[in-house]
């Protein structure tokens, strides 16, 4: 993996706002897959090759702190960055933005598995230089 670190821009649609319009704290984990997601494209792969090659990841632990709330229609900026790679795990760490302030941030660890769920260890194209 030579990218470890990616950002993605969006603008909050009105489905995830709830009737104040502040983002529901369950969107924020969609948000962070998205990042997840475009920072395995910057590194030529997708989710798709990655599950056709018998290899999958499930979330193992998820944790968010929110600082201040995002609202409908803010464009916000997402910051994903590999953390840590164990032989089995990768750890993501996020920062969520509306300019310059902090909204969130947050770490996921995923485990790689396989088709059985066991865990695998981490394809080696998926390592930092790998």
């Amino acid at each position: 993996m030579a990218v470890t670190e990616h950002e993605i821009t969006f603008r909050v649609r009105y489905p995830e706002a709830d009737p104040g319009g502040y983002v529901h704290h369950s969107q924020y984990f969609v948000y962070f897959e998205m990042g997840r997601t475009e920072l395995l494209r910057a590194n030529g792969h997708s989710y798709r090759d990655m599950e056709a090659a018998g290899v999958f990841v499930v979330v193992v632990r998820a944790e968010c702190r929110y600082h201040r709330p995002a609202r409908y229609d803010d464009m916000l900026r997402l910051r994903t960055r590999v953390l840590r790679v164990t032989a089995a795990s990768i750890e993501h760490e996020y920062h969520l933005y509306r300019e310059q302030e902090l909204l969130a941030e947050a770490r996921v660890l995923l485990c790689c598995v396989d088709r059985q769920g066991r865990p695998q260890r981490v394809p080696k194209w998926m390592l930092p230089g790998g």
